[in-house]
């Protein structure tokens, strides 16, 4: 696995908008798109309990989300198109990550801004948990993308941080396919972006355990949205 930076190492705000860096000169057809393939890790032992698994919680997958991951990861080869893994730092991200790098011939590199959400004193909560424990911060963090859970994250900081997290994949990988391991709040944040949509859009998409959405980006940095929530490998 190899950090963001390149060292080996083994095997959402409003509007908030960043330009993508444009591609180097010479280096990817011009006529090529940069596409995110983006994949949410398996499941752990919490994702059938819809418990709040954020930055602060770090379970490994289960053996239904290993089989999960295994099943995306042949999907993924069979395509062929992805060129490179990159993935949140989290432990259920990388087992994902692996797997899929393992078929697909290529290392795994890390990039920190891709964690989840920080839920604060909500991880390991239910949701009727949060709602009867801590009505208040509920509704405002359903109401306002810079709200956030007492000692966690806003929307907001997750949106900024993901968005810088895709501009330097987009200079990176210019012309080519990288498959993004990441988790629910990160994944729709870079959809919502790609879509110019508001921030109540993330109340409104699914993104399954080990599911794939896809965006690809031309030259201009114009956003297309191909996929959202694939699951057809699944089945």
């Amino acid at each position: 696995m190899t950090s963001a930076t390149g060292t080996r190492a083994g095997a959402g705000g409003p509007e908030e908008h960043h330009e993508p860096a444009p591609a180097p000169a010479g280096l990817a057809d011009p006529g090529t798109p940069t596409t995110l393939v983006l994949l949410r890790h398996g499941e752990t032992a919490l994702t059938p309990q819809k418990r709040f698994s954020g930055s602060g919680a770090d379970p490994s997958l289960s053996a239904a989300g290993r089989q999960q991951a295994e099943a995306a990861a042949a999907m993924l080869a069979a395509r062929g198109a992805v060129q490179a893994v990159v993935t949140s730092p989290l432990r259920r991200c990388r087992e994902t990550a692996e797997a899929a790098a393992a078929r697909l011939g290529t290392e795994v590199r890390v990039d920190e801004e891709l964690r989840e959400a920080d839920f604060g004193a909500w991880e390991g909560l239910t949701y009727a948990e949060v709602r009867q424990r801590r009505p208040d911060e509920l509704a405002a963090w359903l109401s306002s993308p810079t709200a956030a859970p007492s000692g966690g994250e806003s929307l907001d900081e997750v949106a900024r941080r993901v968005a810088l997290s895709r501009d330097r994949l987009l200079a990176r990988y210019a012309g080519r396919a990288v498959l993004v391991v990441s988790h629910v709040v990160p994944v729709r944040q870079l959809v919502r972006l790609a879509l110019g949509a508001p921030p109540a859009s993330l109340f409104r998409m699914e993104v399954a355990a080990a599911s794939v959405s896809e965006v690809a980006y031309d030259v201009t940095g114009n956003a297309s949205v191909r996929s959202l929530n694939d699951t057809s490998h699944l089945r």
